[in-house]
């Protein structure tokens, strides 16, 4: 460990256990003068920016208050367009970091720090995340949690012998994470896979009843425009609808992740808005798609999505896939109608200039598609499947030649004991 006497150093600062403790251990450990704290706003709840500025104060923390909560819309709704969830649930911190620690990096070259520090472990995703966007720098970077090989339990143990005046959230039974997009709570019983969490860990859902609501959520160019035919901006938007879906329930998801490092972890998500956002997103892709350009998006959104999960949201291989996103989105222009019910946001109607669908040629009550008639098919359905029969009867004629040569050469058929076999016995 490199000593660094005299330099300043900004610290990813969210006032929580982990931060918390780093203020004095980046002074006693790394010899650092003086530390500043850098606290970026991606829509967490107000308590929290306040815990934040108390805790800063007590243990007289310069603290910077940096806003990047447009920005971070901004991203998640460029997610929305790629239909973007990793295993099964919608980004939200992973998509949050890099936005993080881009404004940590500018904060910090403003106020002629040396170095930069975040207090994630050893063990999770979000110190590569923060070190992607951090390394491209030529500041140091320093992780005391991960370095000093900290636990949770000793971090409590040296916050209550200084005296340092940690929340930690839940007193730091749990690990909460609260953006714009998502809330995350994981720790404690919750690492246990069998364990069922009580209705205590959520905040932003309740648990699914026979209630049921209907919204309608417009696009264009596959970016979300409007919510009940009122135009909104992308904050705005995410907040109504986060509030409007999750008394019903939406927007709940109990995962067991596979973290970058291998590790499997259990994790607790809520994200009401962005489950409908997506939702909404992809059935209006699937009405002015074609079948090709689903199949192969399928492709690309997963990409985007382990890319951003990573935290490699500036990857070169991002732009080249926003830019299919871009193109195939150009379409995606329309309104759809959800339905909030037993804890599902479920497309119930949509509507689009650009659907490649036609009523009337799929309908069964009319008599051809066009200028096709319904007899056209008639050649079509002798071809379909022709390769695949010719394959079972090349199969069925091998079998039946392998089983004549068998006989002939005077061993058991394939289908049962020869007659010599009964004489013998």
């Amino acid at each position: 460990m490199s000593s660094t006497t005299g330099d300043r150093v900004a610290l990813a600062f969210s006032g929580g256990l982990d931060t918390t403790v780093c203020v004095p251990l980046l002074k006693e450990e790394y010899d650092f003068e003086e530390v500043v704290g850098i606290t970026v706003d991606v829509g967490q709840p107000d308590e929290e920016f306040e815990e934040a500025e108390e805790t800063a104060e007590a243990l007289g923390l310069e603290q910077h208050v940096v806003s990047a909560e447009d920005a971070f819309a901004d991203l998640c709704f460029d997610a929305v367009r790629a239909n973007a969830t990793y295993q099964g649930y919608p980004l939200g911190t992973a998509l949050a970091r890099p936005v993080i620690a881009a404004q940590i990096l500018e904060t910090a070259k403003e106020q002629g720090c040396s170095a930069l520090a975040h207090g994630s472990t050893g063990k999770g995703n979000d110190q590569l995340r923060f070190e992607a966007v951090w390394r491209k720098s030529d500041l140091d970077v320093v992780a005391p949690v991960r370095e000093l090989g900290l636990t949770r339990d000793w971090e409590q143990e040296y916050a209550e012998e200084r005296g340092l005046p940690v929340e930690g959230g839940d007193e730091g039974r749990y690990s909460i994470d609260t953006n714009l997009w998502t809330r995350s709570v994981e720790g404690s019983e919750l690492e246990e896979p069998d364990h069922v969490p009580g209705e205590e860990i959520y905040e932003w859902t309740s648990a699914p009843g026979e209630e049921t609501e209907r919204v309608e959520v417009t696009f264009e160019d596959g970016y979300p425009t409007a919510l009940n035919g009122e135009s909104l901006d992308p904050v705005e938007l995410v907040e109504r609808l986060n509030d409007l879906a999750g008394p019903y329930g939406v927007g709940r998801t109990d995962v067991m992740e596979d973290r970058m490092l291998g590790l499997k972890v259990r994790e607790n998500y809520e994200h009401p808005a962005a489950t409908v956002l997506l939702n909404a997103h992809e059935a209006l892709e699937d009405l002015v798609l074609t079948k090709a350009e689903r199949s192969f998006k399928r492709q690309v959104d997963d990409q985007w999505a382990e890319y951003a999960y990573e935290g490699l949201v500036d990857a070169p291989l991002m732009e080249a896939l926003e830019g299919f996103i871009d193109r195939t989105n150009q379409r995606v222009t329309g309104t759809v109608t959800m339905r909030f019910e037993g804890g599902q946001a479920r497309p119930v109607g949509r509507e689009s200039e650009y659907a490649v669908y036609s009523a009337d040629a799929a309908s069964f009550d009319t008599e051809s598609v066009g200028d096709i008639s319904q007899a056209d098919a008639t050649g079509v359905a002798k071809y379909h499947g022709f390769q695949e029969r010719l394959a079972r009867e090349a199969r069925e004629s091998a079998m039946d030649r392998a089983a004549a040569k068998g006989i002939a050469d005077g061993g058991t058929p394939i289908d049962g004991p020869s007659e010599t076999d009964d004489d013998a016995s």
